[in-house]
């Protein structure tokens, strides 16, 4: 019997020490009653909080393993995230997690724009061991959460990435299209 996957989703807000409203959160409770896909939330708001939040998942929860899917929840532009009004690259993240995420998929929301070169995707994968990284190329005015959650659910039945995203264009080829999901592996 397979085990569950579950979702580890990373949020970036202005200040963790506010009562901020999480963009995501409502997605994630949806997530899990709709879909019975098992996720942990979490937020930074500098890059101190991005380094801590995940390499507490890293080195000390137990159940790393499960988690197949890192979702990241940052605001950005050419394919480089925001933290504390400062853009840091996808090269720069892929350093940070060097050889660390070995058979997992990275996934952004469409609050950053995914849109890579063959050899930038690349050079991200093999750094970092994952075994695709995915997010939208263009830019929509509602959250991606309505396609991320068929993706998370449908890759609880479908290991191979490609018949991942074949099964994801069956069921919502006109949003994936519109906003313009990829996925690199």
């Amino acid at each position: 019997m397979e085990t569950e996957k579950y979702i580890y989703c990373l949020e970036n807000v202005s200040d963790v020490l506010e009562n901020t409203t999480s963009i995501i959160l409502p997605s994630l409770e949806k997530l899990a009653l709709d879909f019975g896909v098992a996720n942990v939330h979490a937020i930074c708001d500098s890059i101190e909080g991005f380094e801590t939040s995940l390499s507490t998942l890293f080195y000390e929860d137990k159940n790393f393993n499960d988690y197949q899917i890192i979702y990241l929840v940052f605001n950005g532009e050419n394919n480089a995230i925001e933290i504390d009004e400062y853009y840091y690259t996808l090269e720069e993240i892929a350093e940070f997690f060097e050889g660390k995420l070995t058979n997992k998929i990275i996934h952004f929301a469409n609050t950053m724009r995914l849109e890579l070169e063959a050899d930038t995707a690349q050079f991200f994968l093999d750094v970092t061991g994952a075994k695709a990284i995915s997010g939208y190329k263009n830019k929509t005015p509602i959250l991606s959460s309505i396609i991320d959650n068929h993706f998370f659910a449908l890759y609880q039945d479908f290991d191979d990435v490609v018949i991942l995203v074949e099964e994801l264009y069956k069921k919502q080829a006109i949003l994936c299209n519109s906003m313009g999901f990829q996925l690199y592996y």
